[in-house]
């Protein structure tokens, strides 16, 4: 049996359950996953991408018990769509993430904005919702996104992270809208937290949220010097740092790396410590 079987209902503790969706790719893994919290009545996080076959894999899952909210922690297009069938279906409110659209999709067509995303109410940091045994916590974690949210559950200490923290790859910082210094803020916020468990969008439960959160913070550090070193030797164009920082990575994947080179490019020139136009960059 496959290890993230599409469409089905899996358990993942007495309160969670996951489905995932068919949508698959270099950018999504196995795909978007989108999970039920509650028993009784339910809180459905990130409902994926708007395919038939998934919100009727969704509608399967929940039944005949009544849906709280519709929770979205940001809205790229495979996480956010499938809220408007969802919520013609069971008559859920959309709460959580700001709507957010911009004109740039960077290198991967998964990423561009949801434009269809109408949430009923916004949640802002620290603002709770609750159901029959459980309690949500909205988590301001901007970076990958300006309005992207975790979510907090205080009753089994789970925290759904969206594309903030993913259990199988480094999270894509796109600029103009990806921040790289909100991305490194909001992980040093997840790292002082005392969450147990971590439950992505794409990839594996997180089980040692702190160690996996300071070896994120590492590597972006790493990245940065990486930057650094390059431009010290005159190497001062996104593709060719691309090409030595990235050896072995598939060539599809290029193009996401790059745009967090870039993101990490921009911040370090706020901080006054190159210089560059967004094609060519130096040191100061």
């Amino acid at each position: 049996m496959e290890a993230f079987p599409t469409g089905d209902c899996i358990a993942l503790d007495p309160l969670v359950a996951r489905v995932l969706a068919p949508n698959p790719s270099p950018f999504t893994f196995t795909g978007t996953q989108t999970y039920l919290v509650g028993t009784s009545d339910l809180a459905v996080i990130d409902p994926g991408p708007d395919e038939t076959e998934h919100v009727a894999a969704l509608l399967r899952a929940i039944g005949d018990r009544p849906v709280a909210a519709i929770l979205c922690t940001h809205t790229h297009r495979d996480h956010s769509p499938a809220a408007l069938p969802l919520k013609a279906a069971t008559g859920a409110p959309i709460i959580g993430c700001a709507p957010l659209v911009l004109d740039d999709s960077g290198p991967r067509a998964d990423a561009s904005f949801d434009i269809s995303y109408a949430p009923d109410r916004v949640l802002a940091d620290g603002e709770t919702l609750s159901g029959a045994g459980w309690s949500i916590e909205a988590v301001a974690t901007p970076g990958h996104t300006s309005n992207h949210l975790c979510y907090a559950v205080r009753e089994n200490g789970a925290l759904f992270t969206g594309d903030h923290v993913m259990g199988w790859s480094t999270t894509v910082v796109s600029p103009p809208d990806g921040d790289m210094r909100a991305y490194m803020e909001s992980l040093a916020r997840l790292y002082e937290r005392t969450d147990s468990i971590y439950y992505p969008a794409h990839g594996e439960p997180v089980t040692n949220p702190q160690q996996f959160v300071r070896g994120l913070i590492g590597h972006r550090k790493q990245r940065e010097k990486q930057i650094l070193k390059l431009l010290d030797e005159g190497i001062g164009v996104i593709p060719a740092m691309v090409e030595r920082m990235y050896v072995g990575l598939d060539p599809r994947l290029h193009g996401a790396a790059g745009r967090s080179v870039l993101a990490h490019l921009v911040d370090l020139r706020t901080r006054g410590l190159i210089a560059g136009d967004g094609t060519q960059w130096r040191m100061t």
